[in-house]
């Protein structure tokens, strides 16, 4: 079922888009130095702050559009802790268009292939839901990742005090198995970790 849910939340490719001002800033005067404050490095946030950028753009896409899946990923440089990501992508989809569409949040650029801020993915054919990938409202996802991980990680605790620094997977999803959508938390791989289930909705441990 681990493989399946990790499936289910599958990005598609992504197609960069490049966003440009059309006028500099003026350059700040002698005064405004001494008042600056030093620019803060950027950190790795919690799903809901990625995924509401994200919809933004979402819904100009496709006023009915629904949830598919939401998940967290990785940026050189970073360290994904605490239910926090530099990375998250998420699926959108469409019932009036039947139509896919895959959105990415990154708080950096890496590279030429992660930039800052919201990427849109193209449009893609889907055929309707299943039971491994259901859509949801987003009303139905109130519980963000940061508190769903500290839920899991209580449960883990035993686990995680023997197997420190183990990488984690965060992926938000709703399959038949559960009456609405749930947060997949897994330290480590599939052979050599611990992964648990959290209602998105209420919050509640539901399994591992």
């Amino acid at each position: 079922m681990h493989n399946n849910f990790l499936k289910a939340v599958a990005s598609c490719a992504v197609i960069a888009f490049l966003t440009a001002c059309s006028q500099a800033p003026p350059a700040p005067s002698a005064e405004t130095k001494k008042t600056e404050e030093p620019k803060k490095a950027s950190e790795p946030v919690a799903a809901q702050t990625a995924f509401f950028e994200m919809y933004k753009p979402a819904r100009t896409w496709a006023p009915d559009l629904l949830v598919l899946s939401l998940a967290s990923n990785e940026v050189p440089g970073f360290r994904n802790e605490d239910g926090k990501a530099a990375m998250w992508t998420a699926v959108f989809v469409s019932p009036s268009r039947r139509e896919a569409r895959t959105f990415f949040y990154a708080i950096a650029d890496q590279g030429t292939t992660i930039h800052k801020g919201v990427e849109i993915g193209g449009a893609q054919p889907w055929t309707g839901m299943t039971a491994k990938s259901q859509p949801f409202q987003i009303t139905e996802f109130t519980v963000n990742s940061d508190v769903a991980y500290k839920t899991a990680s209580i449960k883990a605790e035993a686990w995680l005090k023997k197997h420190p620094g183990m990488p984690v997977i965060m992926a938000l999803g709703k399959t038949s198995r559960f009456p609405g959508p749930v947060w997949y938390i897994q330290w480590g791989t599939t052979k050599l970790g611990y992964a648990a289930y959290v209602n998105a909705t209420t919050g509640d441990f539901i399994g591992k």
